[in-house]
């Protein structure tokens, strides 16, 4: 199975006491047997990948996430439909990146010659719906670097 933690997010992880449980799942009712779990432990909460699946039941894991008292983080929209913050790349200037580098192979630029880029810009999105209603106050400082607050 592919992991997406680097080992420097393992070390940061177990630094701050945090222990992690992939949840690889394919339908509904294992959605909410995922949550339901992870409920059970304290302090839990969901880290959700961008990926088409998550996209696709962002409602349904919201809705379970929210019955058990869970935050869910994740991409933008994750946290659009009822999940709690996102901190993620902005797709319109990974999407000007991306045109920018076929604008230069088209104009003869070896790709093989073109560094590898990383994202340059990300929006922080906080639902403050969500977080009202696990329980959770958002500081001022945090809702004032927020690029977009849910209320």
């Amino acid at each position: 199975m592919r992991t997406l933690f680097t080992p420097e997010i393992e070390a940061d992880a177990r630094s701050l006491g945090l222990a992690k449980a992939l949840a690889p799942v394919q339908n509904d009712a294992e959605i909410e047997e995922v949550v339901t779990a992870h409920a059970r432990q304290p302090g839990g909460g969901l880290i959700c990948a961008a990926d088409s699946f998550v996209y696709t039941h962002r409602f349904v894991i919201n809705a379970a996430a929210a019955r058990h008292g869970l935050p869910a983080i994740g991409f933008p929209e994750l946290v659009r439909a009822g999940g709690l913050i996102s901190y993620f790349y902005d797709p319109v200037d990974a999407h000007a990146q991306a045109a920018s580098y076929v604008d230069r192979i088209l104009k003869g630029a070896n790709p093989a010659d073109l560094p590898i880029q990383q994202p340059t810009k990300y929006s922080l999105i906080i639902n403050l719906k969500t977080a009202k209603a696990l329980g959770l106050s958002v500081p001022p400082a945090v809702l004032a670097a927020a690029d977009e607050v849910i209320e």
